[in-house]
């Protein structure tokens, strides 16, 4: 028996290590009822992420890796952060179509949904100079992007442009993600720190902290499956393929 493999990201399907022998658990994706549910997860996501990137940016003291080449480059062009942002993620969107990557409605989104409410955020914030102010602010900008990226990965739109250069040049190079991604952002971080970006305490604690707050929410805010059991068995055939139902 011929068995056909249906690709899907890898924020939209899960193994479940309970099978049986001869089966491959794949989890099923949402049912359409929660459709609503995980487009409110997705804006809300990514607009949190937004206001999470303010608030690394205001309490001055480091900022997530891309956010230090937004931030560079904003010196350098006069535009905002938040502008600079989104054209950052459309360029980045551009290279997807040599690395032939897919976008979903949450990458479109990302690109400008983030930078729009950064901006917005910086607007209303008020300037902050004291360190005992500035060391809380950049602890909750690190905590609400972790809330942030657990609500829109979660959603299961797609990933951003940024995530799925990340992935394009892992299929494409053959290299591990953990090295693709830590050379992609000790690049941005270099560069936009030559340009005047901030790297500091934050763009480190952020660098540590990121991956386990991710995890944590993700959990949190994890959309349920459409069967009952949260899972569909599909029997694996000779060639280590399986079919991947929804």
């Amino acid at each position: 028996m011929r068995f056909l493999l249906v690709p899907q990201s890898v924020t939209s399907q899960s193994t479940d290590t309970t099978a049986s022998p001869g089966e491959h658990i794949v989890s099923s994706p949402p049912p359409s009822r929660h459709l609503t549910r995980r487009l409110f997860q997705l804006y809300a996501g990514l607009a949190l992420y937004g206001v999470s990137s303010a608030l690394l940016v205001e309490a001055g003291l480091g900022l997530e890796p891309w956010g230090v080449l937004h931030q560079g480059l904003a010196e350098r062009t006069g535009l905002t952060i938040g502008v600079v942002s989104i054209i950052v993620g459309a360029l980045v969107l551009l290279l997807w179509i040599p690395l032939r990557q897919r976008p979903g409605l949450g990458t479109v989104s990302n690109v400008f949904v983030v930078g729009i409410a950064m901006d917005g955020t910086l607007a209303l914030l008020p300037d902050v100079h004291a360190l005992s102010v500035r060391i809380p602010l950049m602890a909750a900008g690190i905590l609400l992007n972790g809330v942030a990226t657990g609500l829109y990965i979660a959603a299961r739109f797609g990933p951003g442009p940024r995530d799925g250069l990340m992935t394009g040049f892992h299929h494409r190079t053959g290299r591990s993600i953990r090295l693709v991604r830590t050379t992609l952002e000790v690049a941005v971080v270099v560069t936009g720190f030559v340009l005047g970006g901030t790297v500091g305490a934050g763009t480190v604690l952020y660098a540590v902290s990121i991956g386990p707050l991710t995890q944590l929410f993700l959990r949190v805010f994890a959309v349920p499956p459409s069967s009952p059991h949260g899972s569909t068995a599909v029997a694996d055939g000779p060639s280590g393929r399986a079919i991947l139902r929804g």
